[in-house]
């Protein structure tokens, strides 16, 4: 491509709207507009690597034995309504309604419309297994849409969903599109790395992340220093501390007024955080749910809904239910005789001895406290874990990063084939509904860690396997004859062996054309000046120090640019 012919959109400013570095050079290097808030418009040069990565996805999908698919976007709210997510989906869904005022939505993900696609296509055990897969434009209403195309409103991605006959089958699935996704980020020259994960709204019994270590990831991320173990923190597990048994001691009731944190009740008692239970109360979709965990723990909301089931607004309760459940101002909540729907304690509390408590009373406390004989609730993982804590797998330390999530995969069983009648017949002519499984990629988030992953000050640095171009031939001096035929006939060599490069023919000087080409990330580059009379060129990987080379040499050096990052030239 001649660059004279180009839509070139690069800035020299940083656009004041973009917060972390993917989204500043993505507007920088002229890759999109914004249109509205999470909403992007792809210009020439974003769209061609959008179209690469989603390239790479297809030829690993494909390698595994899916097969593409493309559903409609607008999917009818039936469908929503039979697997009962219509009214669970909350205000992300794009809801619109047709002149014959019919429910539909944008579709945010598509596990009803490929399990109706499965319904009434495949009949008998002898269709599968099948695994079908999609890339495509997705609309979620982010409330605070953010970070560029890390979080935004609209978003390609692929999405696949196995259908197997029996659990065996959906675990083959499983494991053959992790070993894909592997391949996939590989290729893109991303780090990411496959961690277990909370399944959320998809739901089904198991569920794993691929997640790029990120300062601007919007998930915690839990590693082991010593293995292979990683979770996000919505998942991650550690054995709780457990204490020396001791005597149980005599409840006593003190008074603490004006005293509602942990930190107040640290100096009151003369004691640390970890002598005290705290009760937290929350409004579960109008149950009423305290949780008790450690004075020095966080509370992981996502293992509290999971805990409770299905849970679409889990929000701390008012001052008003608060008084109710305790008869107490906040600050002053315990387990002994709480007036609540559900009792949740974390069972590193359960492993207590004598601990302090709210009294449920206002300004007062009671120490001495002992799950089994002062109160009794549902145990289990209510917590955060939280950094030097024990490996769940090898007793090592964890460490917790920053994350973001780029692919997700789902072992989903028979949840949406239940709930919309979904079978096929068995070996033994009886209806058996599907094993499902479901497998996506963020292609635009993947587009957007792929830059926070390769940068530095003067711009984008692409992996050769997802550049817009390989290689930028530029001229000094555009009026100089001679270099612009032998930049030009560079360009129509390297075009001729199916590289994908740019002849800057700008009349610019040259050293806007050197910022732009790498503003733009272009892996390559080819100046073309006064040493051409010595049959010479200068060669530049993006990240290395210029070299002089012979203008016979090019087209080798490119070869082997290709055969390094084990690519072929098309």
């Amino acid at each position: 491509m001649k660059m004279s012919n180009m839509l070139i959109s690069t800035l020299r400013e940083v656009p004041a709207e973009a917060e972390i570095d993917s989204h500043k050079l993505m507007l920088r290097a002229g890759m999109m507009r914004k249109m509205a808030a999470g909403v992007y418009n792809y210009m020439p040069l974003g769209l061609k690597v959008l179209k690469k990565v989603e390239d790479i996805v297809r030829e690993e999908m494909n390698a595994a034995g899916a097969q593409e698919f493309l559903a409609s976007a607008m999917i009818p709210a039936e469908l929503w309504q039979e697997s009962g997510r219509w009214d669970a989906y909350g205000a992300e869904m794009f809801r619109v309604k047709d002149r014959g005022d019919r429910d539909f939505c944008l579709g945010p993900t598509h596990e009803e419309v490929f399990t109706d696609i499965a319904r009434n296509e495949i009949k008998s055990y002898k269709q599968l297994p099948l695994n079908l897969y999609q890339i495509q434009t997705k609309y979620r209403d982010e409330r605070r849409p953010r970070f560029g195309v890390m979080r935004s409103r609209e978003f390609v991605m692929k999405d696949a969903y196995s259908f197997d006959k029996d659990q065996e089958g959906l675990d083959i699935a499983y494991d053959k599109m992790h070993d894909a996704y592997v391949n996939i980020f590989n290729k893109c020259g991303l780090d990411a790395k496959c961690v277990a994960a909370d399944s959320g709204a998809i739901g089904g019994s198991n569920s794993a992340e691929f997640m790029v270590k990120s300062e601007v990831g919007e998930d915690d991320v839990v590693f082991c220093t010593e293995c292979d173990y990683a979770a996000n923190i919505e998942k991650a597990y550690s054995a709780p501390e457990k204490e020396e048994k001791q005597d149980f001691k005599e409840l006593r009731k003190i008074e603490t007024p004006n005293i509602k944190t942990i930190e107040d009740l640290v100096n009151f008692f003369k004691t640390t955080e970890k002598r005290f239970a705290k009760t937290i109360i929350f409004n579960a979709d109008g149950k009423i749910v305290a949780v008790m965990v450690r004075g020095d723990r966080e509370i992981n909301e996502v293992k509290i809904s999971n805990a409770i089931g299905e849970v679409m607004n889990l929000e701390l309760a008012s001052a008003e239910e608060v008084k109710k459940a305790t008869g107490a101002d906040i600050g002053f909540a315990g387990p002994i005789g709480i007036k609540v729907d559900i009792l949740l304690v974390d069972e590193e509390v359960a492993n207590m001895y004598n601990f302090i408590v709210g009294a449920n009373e206002t300004g007062y406390h009671i120490e001495n406290v002992n799950y089994g004989r002062d109160f009794e609730g549902i145990v289990g993982d209510y917590r955060n874990v939280t950094e030097g804590e024990k490996c769940p797998h090898c007793g090592g330390k964890v460490t917790i990063a920053r994350g973001t999530e780029v692919g997700h995969i789902f072992k989903l069983g028979t949840k949406y084939s239940e709930a919309m009648n979904a079978n096929f017949i068995d070996e033994d002519g009886k209806e058996k509904p599907f094993i499902m499984g479901c497998y996506g990629i963020g292609v635009t988030r993947t587009v957007a860690s792929i830059i926070e992953q390769h940068h530095d000050e003067n711009g984008i640095v692409w992996p050769l396997s997802v550049a817009p171009y390989h290689i930028s031939v530029i001229p000094v001096n555009v009026k100089d004859e001679e270099q612009v035929k032998v930049a030009n006939k560079l360009y129509e060599e390297l075009i001729g062996m199916g590289v994908e490069a740019l002849l800057d023919d700008r009349n610019e000087r040259v050293g806007v054309k050197f910022k732009d080409s790498e503003l733009m990330g272009i892996p390559m580059r080819v100046t073309v000046g006064k040493k051409i009379v010595d049959g010479e060129v200068e060669f530049k990987l993006r990240t290395h120090e210029m070299e002089v080379v012979k203008i016979s040499d090019v087209c080798d050096i490119v070869k082997n640019e290709f055969h390094k990052n084990n690519l072929k030239l098309r």
